[in-house]
């Protein structure tokens, strides 16, 4: 069980994460290295050891589930709000300008390619990211469902997992080509094939 921090010790433990994550986008997962993580924070080795007894793999693993949250963060609260046409496609809007300024430096991109799959711990982050991700959007699927602005019909778990397929889809091209055209296009045909199950 991991131990209570006082408000101080949260402080200090969120500074050495956020600045691994840092380090992280800069450098790439296997180019981290901890000093630089200690120069960049002004933590000391002790510190760090103190709130990452498992080392550099326990500190990204901290990481990875730092970022996977902000990904969500970053999308509310309009992913929790998807209750009209106009709030999905300003849902889509700011999903595609957080890509496009992100561009081809993922945080999460390791943890969804080969090396992020080495440790269960990894997976297990990526797949909550996933899975918190899905709910939210069949959330919003059967809510517009419950307003007759998607017919009933529509299966919302499948609606909303081809979606964010086609969502990593697109972000698997942006770390490759640096173009978001496919990711706005998977969203787009996606909010197309809901629009046409509205009710008439």
């Amino acid at each position: 069980m991991a131990q209570a921090l006082t408000p101080k010790g949260a402080a200090t433990r969120g500074r050495i994460v956020a600045g691994a994550a840092a380090e992280l986008r800069e450098r790439g997962v296997d180019e981290v290295r901890l000093e630089d993580v200690l120069a960049r924070t002004g933590t000391s080795k002790g510190q760090l050891f103190h709130y990452f007894p498992g080392g550099k793999e326990e500190l990204l693993l901290a990481v990875a589930q730092h970022e996977a949250d902000q990904v969500l963060v970053d999308q509310q609260p309009l992913l929790g709000e998807l209750t009209s046409w106009d709030a999905w496609q300003a849902w889509r809007e700011r999903l595609v300008a957080r890509y496009r300024e992100q561009g081809q430096r993922c945080p999460l991109g390791a943890l969804l390619g080969p090396a992020g799959r080495r440790t269960p711990a990894a997976r297990a982050v990526v797949t909550g990211l996933l899975g918190r991700w899905e709910n939210a959007l069949a959330d919003g699927i059967r809510h517009m469902q419950s307003t007759g602005d998607i017919a009933a019909e529509v299966d919302a778990g499948r609606a909303a997992a081809a979606m964010l397929a086609g969502i990593q889809g697109g972000v698997l091209l942006l770390l490759h080509t640096g173009r978001t055209e496919h990711l706005a296009a998977a969203v787009d045909l996606a909010l197309d094939a809901l629009r046409g199950g509205a009710r008439s």
